[in-house]
Order: C-alpha cells, then structure tokens, then sequence
C-alpha cells in the first residue's frame, strides 16, 4: 500500500494504522479511523452527518500519479475512486466499472464504465480517463515512485526502461479505450490480484483536460482537483488539516450517508485524548501512555494490523555497508521491550519483512508460518558482530544518524532505539534527526540519510507487495541494497505461473533478504484506540487505503 504506506508510528496511533502503508514503505499517517460495524449501507438516519478525526501530518501529495504515502492514500480512498474499490470485507467491488470480464487465460481484461460517474465539475468519468493516468505513470518524465506498480500491464516495464526500444513509448502501454465507457487492460502474464490494485493510487483515473488546465498547478491545493469519490476536499489549509463534504456527483451518493469529515492536525496524543475528552473529536489513537487508563471502557478498541516497521541502512555509508554491522544492529536491541512496554498497542515483535496472518500459501499455509522467525535478540552474538565490523571498517568508535518522525510516541521509540544500541554496541552513538512526515519522505528518496525508521504496509493482498520493494535500484529500495540472486527470484517470480513454485521463490527472497540484514525488523503493527459509540461502519482496509468513509454515519449521538 505504500511509501513508508503505511511509514509513521502514529499511523497506528492516530490513524490506527499508516502506515502508514510501509511505502512502502505502504509509509502512512495518523488519520485516526477504523473499523466500526460493518452495516448500514442504506439505513436511514436523521442526526447531523458530521465526523471529526485527527491526523498527525499533512497530506505530502493529492496527484495520484506522483503520491508515496498513506497519508495520501487514506485520502484518494475517500475523494477518488478506480475501476473497482474494495468493499467492507476487503473484497473489489464495482467502483467507476460497473462490470468486467477476464479472457481464458487470464491476461486480458474488458471493463465496462458506469455511465453515471462523473467527476466533480460534472464531466463523465470515461475510458481515457484512465488510458491518460496510467499512461502518465509509467511517463519516466513523470518519474513517479509507483510506477512500478504498473508492472503488470502490458509493456509497463519496457516503457520505463532505459535501452529498452520501447523506453518512453507510452502509447504501447497495454490499455486501450475501446470507447468512452469500455476499456481493454491487457497483462503481461496472469495476476491474480489486478483487479484489488484497480483503486490503488497510480490506477486511479486523472481528467486529462482539467488537468492540463491547471497546469503546475494541479493538485497542489483543494480548488486545483477534481473528484470521482464519495466526497471532495472543501478545504485544505496545510500543516493544519482538511475538510471532506459529500460528492453531490457520486453515482453511488444515496449510499454515503456523511455529509462533512473534518480533520485537524496533529502530532500529540495527548493533546489528541484531550480533544477527544472534549468532544471535539470522535476518535483518536493510544500511545503506551493511556492504554491502561481507558482499557475495558466501552470507546476502547484494539486493532492487529499488517504494516511492518523497520530500520532503513543506507549502505551507502561505509560503516553501514558492512554486513556484520547491520546484524549487530539487528540483534542488539529488544523489540519485545519495544511492543509490550513503548508501544503497548497490540504491536508484536518482528524477525521478517511479511507479516503473520496476511497471506497463504496455494496449500493455505501462512507465510510466515511457512519461513518462521529469521532473526534474535542475543546481545552476546551482536557484539561478535559488532567487533568484527568495526575491525574490517577500521573504526573503534561509530556516530550514526538516526532519521525519525517528529510525532510524539515516534520520539520516545527513537530514544529506546538510541540507549538500547549503544548501551550493548560499545563504542556507538546514535544521534537523532527528527522531520516532518513530507520532509522524512525526501530525505529517504534522496537517499540523504544513514539510519531510518520506516515502514511498510500492504498494497495488495501478496508477499510481492513487500518483497519487490527491494530490488536493485527499486523505487522504495532507497538503501543501495543489491543482491543479483534475489533480483532473479523476484523478477521469475513475477512471470511464473505455477503458484507453488511463485510462492517458493518469494520465501527464498525473503530468507536473503534477511540474511543479507537489508534492514532491521522492528515490530507488525497493532493500534489502540478511542471512538465515540455514535461512529458507526469507518471500514478499515488490508491493503491499500486504510480507511473508507463511503458507509460511515452517526446515529445514537446524545
């Protein structure tokens, strides 16, 4: 789901969940939101349709084609929507498609629009729509992060390839409007979970001729978009929060019930708990700090997530090239410490990059299960690690920067990391560089880091979601990590059509992955939260968007 799509701690705290996802790093936000009851599609109710929530950060990008982050992706869910969307049980549902069918073997894909979506300014949302966004992804002038999520259609990736014949030719892009309301989507090989990723940001559909009218532009504020979801952007005052109304436009609008989401900004909890205390909100997310106060009320939920939390290595830095060092870091530290004492949420410890409980094998055995634990927590090890590391780099003592977030609970988790590690690494100093989500963000695409706390959630229900992020010069790599023998597997597995011998490949990836300690696992994400009892049917997603509003209502508000 995303740039560090999942990315934040208090994704899981504010939000619940980032991820963010883990842009990849799935990396998200805060947007405190979940789940609620699952019904009420159509049910009629009377009260002021009226929902206030808070985010810990500012929404980094609103352009589809370009936006890495939960945040974001929390946001599109809601304003935009694709050819499908999911449903309140994770499943795709008719979105701007009203139907589809698959060839036989399985490669082309028909949809056929609905005749009634439009965007916001009234034109219909058509074939094109999509042919242009698409098309504009895969643009390497565009040189967007996702593009290579587009990497099932047709040509995608010759088209984003340098040497390639067919490098910047994106008319050769495998989608095709047939005419203004049926699109042809041909696929490189069969993939079974395309039609989840049709609402996934860069599938998202872009009105070609607003958007050229904008310019530079577009999208940069609430006015300079246009929007195919149940609600728009009102407003949009940065760094201060944003206003969502109901799309009088939406094809399905008899079914959205809200008729107003508000959203403040902001990076305390306790000020969050606070505002929640008072009414002013009608939830917000739990550090360690108010679990046990509110554990057992009636407004407090937990939550088990599937984003993974880790540490980036840039081993574009001499000393954290060495792989001896990067598994003294790795072994060093208590995650459990972390989860049960720091976080207290419901987040586990973590030795893997897939999470428990996410996908199964073709023989309905889980991932994880399958591959089990591939680290430790053995100070002993780590220090043997450690001696040897600093002997090859020829140092006796190591300053290394760790980038953080600047939210409250991502402090104190950066100080637990800094006095774990250097009271059992003699001769390390972490030193910490807390930043802005959007500002975090660059400084890991630019690679101007050594150390970061990141994270991933999921953008599809697979392991290649986390899996492929870390290829040789990957989009979310942002390590200089490169491993050829993992690079094949990766690259057989996305052509392979043998399900048993795909899910092989990916569990060996993973296992060199780990071994090679690209990164240091830090825990899978669990949230704590509070919500008002009158909050009803906030769905919570597993991949993608975390959170959709579509269904949500108020009733029973006193």
């Amino acid at each position: 789901m995303k740039k560090s799509k999942w990315s934040l701690l208090l994704t899981l705290v504010l939000v619940l969940g980032v991820f963010l996802s883990a842009c990849s790093s799935k990396g998200g936000g805060d947007n405190a939101s979940s789940n609620g009851d699952k019904g009420g599609g159509s049910k009629k109710v009377n009260e002021p349709q009226v929902l206030n929530l808070v985010d810990s950060q500012e929404i980094p990008s609103m352009d589809s084609t370009k936006a890495t982050d939960q945040v974001s992706f929390i946001v599109f869910d809601n304003v935009f929507e694709g050819l499908y969307r999911f449903g309140k049980d994770d499943t795709p549902v008719p979105g701007v498609a009203k139907s589809h069918e698959m060839s036989k073997d399985g490669k082309v894909y028909t949809f056929h629009l609905n005749e009634n979506a439009k965007w916001s300014n009234g034109d219909p949302v058509t074939a094109n729509d999509f042919v242009y966004a698409w098309r504009k992804v895969v643009d390497p002038k565009t040189a967007a992060e996702y593009a290579y999520i587009m990497a099932p259609v047709k040509n995608a990736n010759a088209i984003m390839t340098k040497g390639n014949p067919l490098y910047g030719k994106v008319d050769k892009l495998g989608v095709e409007a047939i005419d203004e309301h049926t699109l042809k989507v041909t696929l490189e090989a069969p993939t079974p979970y395309f039609l989840g990723l049709t609402n996934f940001g860069p599938y998202l559909p872009q009105n070609e001729k607003f958007v050229k009218s904008k310019g530079d532009k577009y999208a940069l504020e609430a006015d300079s978009l246009v929007y195919n979801g149940p609600f728009v952007l009102s407003s949009w005052k940065h760094n201060e929060g944003w206003q969502y109304k109901k799309n009088p436009n939406y094809w399905d609008k008899d079914n959205v019930k809200l008729d107003e989401i508000n959203v403040k900004v902001v990076k305390d909890v306790a000020t969050a708990v606070n505002l929640y205390e008072t009414g002013q909100i009608d939830r917000t997310g739990l550090t360690a700090d108010f679990v046990d106060q509110y554990k057992g009320k009636e407004d407090f939920h937990t939550l088990k997530g599937n984003s993974v939390y880790f540490l980036r290595l840039n081993e574009k830095n001499p000393v954290l090239k060495n792989k001896d060092i990067r598994k003294a870091i790795d072994m060093a530290w208590d995650k459990k410490g972390l989860t049960d004492v720091i976080l207290n949420d419901g987040s586990s410890p973590a030795y893997y990059l897939v999470p428990k409980n996410f996908t199964q094998s073709p023989d309905g055995e889980d991932f994880r299960k399958i591959n089990g634990d591939l680290g430790e927590y053995n100070v002993d090890k780590a220090k043997e690690h450690w001696e040897k590391g600093l002997k090859a780099v020829g140092k006796k003592d190591v300053e290394i920067e760790l980038l953080n977030y600047d939210t409250d609970n991502s402090k104190k988790v950066g100080e637990y990391l800094k006095n774990q590690l250097e009271k059992n690494l003699p001769g390390l100093k972490i030193k910490i560089k807390a930043q802005p989500f959007k500002q975090k963000l660059a400084l890991e695409t630019k690679m101007d880091y050594e150390m970061s706390y990141a994270g991933w959630g999921p953008d599809y229900k697979d392991p290649m979601t986390f899996i492929d992020m870390f290829v040789t010069g990957g989009s979310y790599n942002q390590m200089g990590y490169s491993n050829k023998e993992y690079d094949k597997l990766v690259n057989d597995a996305k052509k392979e059509a043998d399900p048993k011998k795909r899910y092989e490949m990916m569990l060996k990836a993973e296992k060199i992955l780990m071994d090679d300690q690209a990164i240091v696992p830090m825990f899978q994400n669990g949230s704590a939260y509070l919500q008002k009892p009158y909050v009803h049917d906030i769905v919570k997603h597993a991949t993608g968007g975390d959170y959709s509003y579509k269904w949500a209502y108020i009733e029973g508000k006193k």
